[in-house]
This record gives structure tokens, C-alpha cells and sequence, in this order.
């Protein structure tokens, strides 16, 4: 079954819900005969991009300075976000008669889940920017969502405007007996979890309450966090085994990125520090450096300065584009 005809029954032409134009992604996100990409805008809150198995959900966040929350979902749950956030009975029925055609088994089953990594958050962002037709973005990554960016900074050179990176992983050694022994400490750590020990969800809790998001302005994302423990312990345990692999190591990647770079570095970080990721930093041609005295997350933790430092990049790389244009006029 074609990805067109799930996604035509969902609205009708001028609902609310009507779907945009299907539009064909790089096949290697996918090896199904079938694979292709497709999006609906199912609420007025969320847009869903269907890309080989992999639902990716739009959600703009409530407050209207912060940025949008790109998430990988399955394809029941993404329509499932779409039941809560139906407009109107008749566009929740429509999308109940889809959950209700993909639990019969009407519709493709996702693809077998692959691990979380950089390469593959990378792929999914190259099929999701060419589904909605979104062209030279600026691209705000933190942890694996910086490593993400870069690959795709370094594998599309022309399709990025330019980038923000909050302590993006991959830019430090991971050969060394300090790196070695935390990776595995991790792994050992979030294996517990998905086994469902019993005081995992204790030490996770303060595990992120002192080495991940310190800052106070960010304890309602931490608690949100914290209550998911068990669910993304499998998870984490499978990203964390993927950090210690030679695929995530992106520093032969920092000389090949040619747009204006923003690095914006929480300096408590007690894993991706920035002591460790300078060397591979100072290869990025251009790259500018702003600290931030928090744990991992600087939008979340010391907002108002991450978005100061934002605005002035941006004008500067806005600035930097007029000249050019206006010497090429000349």
C-alpha cells in the first residue's frame, strides 16, 4: 500500500486536516518497496511527516518563543497525539478510523526500529526538511540533535544557512581510557534501567538533577524527564552504546562544515565537555564560541541569554548575506 492513499482519507480538501503535497525522500532512509515520504497537518498544533516506518511529529511548543519539538514517533502514536489534538469530532473520528485500519493491520507496519544515532536522526531530518519543502534552515541541535546537525551540515553544504550547537556530541575523543570507562559506566547504568531495577528511577532522577539539567529554569523539563524514566531507559541504553562506536566520532567532519557556526556550550557539562570538544571546535572554519553556567541545555537552562546570543548570531549572518549579495550586484 502507498503512503498517498493513507494519508487521502484522513480529510477532506478544506478541512482543517487536509494533508500536504506526498513528496519522495533519499531512499536510503529506507529499503521497503513501498517507502516514500508523506505529511499531514492533523491538528492546527502538529504536522506529521511519515518516513519509512518512522512517524515524525511537528509539535510547536506552547510558549511562543521557543522552538519547535521535532520527535520521532510511531506511527500509533503520532496519531494518537492527533486524537488529543483533533480540532473537532469529525477530524478525531477520521483519525480514529486510521488507528483503527493500521491496529487491523491495513496499513505497512513500521520498519524495524533502528538504534538512536547521529547518522540516523541525520536521515530522518534530510527526508523531513525535503517533505515540507523547507529550504536552507538554520539548525538548532543539542547533545545527539547537535551531532545530527553536523553530519548534515558536512554531507549538505548548500542546504544550511547556518548552525547552533549545544554541546553537540561526537566532537571529543571516545578511544581514551576516561572516555572508555564513562561510556561504559552509562551503558552499565541505563541497562539497569531497561531491566526495570528498582532504584533506577531514584537514580536517574538525581542523575539528572546534577550532571544534565542543573539550572532551576529548567526543573519543569527535568520533571518531565525524570517521569519517563522506565519508558526511555531502553532507549538511552541503546544511544549510549552508539557513542562508544567509530561512526559517531565526528571530528574528521568539523573541517568540512563551510556555514556560520554557532557554538553555544553549557560549561557544567560533566560528559560532552567543552574542554574535550575544543580541538575539533577550533577546526570549524569560523566558529563562534559563547559559554553558558549551566548543565547541559542552554535554551532550557539560561534561556533569555541562549536567545540573546542566538539574535546577534543571526543578525550577523543575516548582515553577512546582504554584503555578499550586494558585492555580487556590483
Amino acid at each position: 500500500m502507498g503512503f498517498e492513499r493513507m494519508f487521502r482519507p484522513i480529510a477532506e480538501p478544506g478541512d482543517a486536516a487536509r494533508p500536504l503535497p506526498i513528496r519522495p525522500v533519499s531512499p536510503r532512509l529506507g529499503a521497503r518497496r513501498d517507502c516514500g515520504s508523506a505529511a499531514a497537518a492533523f491538528a492546527p498544533r502538529t504536522i506529521l511527516v511519515w518516513l519509512c516506518g518512522v512517524a515524525v511529529a511537528l509539535v510547536p511548543c506552547g510558549d511562543s518563543r521557543a522552538a519547535t519539538d521535532l520527535r520521532p514517533l510511531s506511527l500509533d502514536e503520532a496519531i494518537r497525539i492527533a486524537l488529543e489534538q483533533s480540532p473537532d469530532l469529525a477530524t478525531a473520528e477520521r483519525w480514529q478510523k486510521v488507528l483503527n485500519a493500521l491496529n487491523s493491520g491495513e496499513m505497512p507496519p513500521a520498519d524495524e526500529r533502528q538504534p538512536p544515532s547521529a547518522a540516523r536522526y541525520a536521515d530522518l531530518l534530510d527526508g523531513w526538511l525535503a517533505a515540507l519543502g523547507v529550504v536552507r534552515p538554520v539548525l538548532v541541535g543539542n547533545s545527539i540533535g547537535g551531532a545530527a546537525a553536523i553530519r548534515y551540515a558536512a554531507s549538505h553544504p548548500d542546504r544550511v544557512a547556518a548552525l547552533v550547537l549545544e554541546n553537540p556530541g561526537g566532537l571529543a575523543p571516545t578511544d581514551d581510557a576516561v572516555a572508555r570507562a564513562a561510556l561504559a559506566a552509562m551503558v552499565r547504568f541505563f541497562a539497569a534501567g531497561a531491566r526495570g531495577a528498582w532504584w533506577f528511577r531514584r537514580a536517574f532522577a538525581a542523575y539528572y538533577r546534577l550532571a544534565v539539567l542543573t539550572g532551576a529554569a529548567a526543573a519543569p523539563q527535568r520533571q518531565r524527564v525524570v517521569a519517563s524514566a522506565a519508558e526511555i531507559a531502553p532507549l538511552l541504553y541503546a544511544a549510549w552504546r552508539g557513542f562508544a562506536s567509530a561512526d559517531a566520532d565526528l571530528r574528521p567532519l568539523a573541517p568540512r562544515i563551510t556555514c556560520p557556526v554557532l557554538f553555544a556550550w553549557a560549561t557544567g557539562d560533566r560528559f560532552v565537555q567543552l574542554r574535550r570538544s575544543l580541538p575539533a571546535i577550533r577546526q570549524v572554519p569560523g566558529a563562534r564560541l559563547e559559554r553558558f553556567a549551566c548543565g547541559h541545555a542552554p535554551h532550557l537552562e539560561r534561556s533569555a541569554a541562549f536567545e540573546a546570543a542566538v539574535a546577534r548570531f543571526l543578525a550577523e549572518v543575516a548582515a553577512a548575506g546582504s554584503e555578499r549579495t550586494a558585492a555580487a550586484r556590483a
